[in-house]
């Protein structure tokens, strides 16, 4: 016969775990840490930054919205902002939506 038998051979015993079966803990620990310090941490950082611009938005300030749309701020509420982005024409967004506050002067270079 040409083909040959195969035979079942007998399992290899299963290594010892040092940590006394703790040996993923380290790697999950590990993999949360380099999560928190390059995901969360900045993102974080970013919340505080947006929320401490809000709260220093004033009147006359020259905005960008987080749609593209230039403008000055006519006036503040609690939860929205008009901006003027033409002459007599404004529009009003939420306080949320501002994603920048421009130099002075940066509506008539544009």
């Amino acid at each position: 016969m040409l083909i040959s038998n195969a035979f079942a051979q007998a399992a290899p015993a299963a290594a010892q775990d040092p940590l006394g079966g703790l040996g993923g803990l380290p790697l999950m620990i590990g993999l949360f840490a380099v999560m928190y310090f390059l995901m969360i941490r900045p993102q974080m950082k970013r919340a505080k930054e947006h929320k401490a611009l809000l709260e220093g938005l004033q009147k006359n300030d020259e905005v960008l919205t987080q749609g593209g749309i230039v403008g000055k701020v006519v006036s503040i509420s609690d939860a929205y902002v008009t901006v003027e982005v033409a002459t007599n024409t404004q529009i009003i967004v939420q306080k949320q939506a501002i994603g920048a506050v421009l130099p002075k002067g940066t509506i008539k270079s544009i």
